[in-house]
């Protein structure tokens, strides 16, 4: 159903060229990318024909993405959350803003968490294999937050990543070598 280019190293372009294809051949639904930020985002997009769906970021109470969000929407590509629940980084199950939330609500921090990007129209995958997560994940469309519990939230962003930094060059090229060093082809 959707294609991701996954990170923004190696040849992008031809990769991208190669979902487009797929996709006007009706092999996919969907194309986008996971990992772009700010010029390589906007690069991609001024230089190829279909703009991407989504582009998958570390997204998460914590890490909200607000610049990204607003440069995608001038492409109209939706932000995906990848890591919502942040890995459970920063105490996310434990943490008292999100206690204090969950509390009016009947919810559990998860649930405020999930709930937050929700409202916010982004897309949510969380990772779970415990069935009673995966139905405690969903239990999130019987409320609304509202706009005070959203101020508070949105004050918890720290405006940086708790996983990855792909703008770091450090981690660039250490992906680009791991990459060279398990895949011989694309050396």
């Amino acid at each position: 159903d959707l294609l991701l280019i996954h990170q923004p190293f190696g040849d992008c372009y031809g990769t991208y060229r190669a979902m487009q294809k797929a996709y006007k051949q009706g092999k996919v639904r969907a194309i986008g990318l996971s990992n772009f930020y700010d010029a390589r985002f906007i690069d991609l997009c001024e230089n190829l024909e279909i703009k991407p769906a989504v582009v998958q970021l570390e997204t998460h109470v914590f890490t909200q993405q607000r610049k990204m969000t607003e440069l995608m929407a001038q492409y109209k590509t939706k932000l995906m959350a990848w890591s919502p629940l942040a890995e459970g980084k920063n105490n996310l199950f434990t943490d008292k803003t999100l206690k204090a939330i969950g509390s009016k609500y009947g919810k559990t921090n998860a649930q405020i968490a999930l709930k937050f990007l929700a409202q916010k129209s982004i897309v949510s995958i969380p990772k779970t294999v415990h069935k009673e997560r995966m139905i405690e994940n969903l239990d999130i469309f019987d409320f609304n937050l509202d706009k005070e519990d959203l101020k508070t939230l949105e004050a918890l962003d720290t405006g940086k990543p708790l996983a990855a930094d792909f703008t770091d060059p450090k981690l660039a090229k250490f992906l680009l070598d791991y990459d060279k060093t398990f895949n011989p082809a694309n050396s």
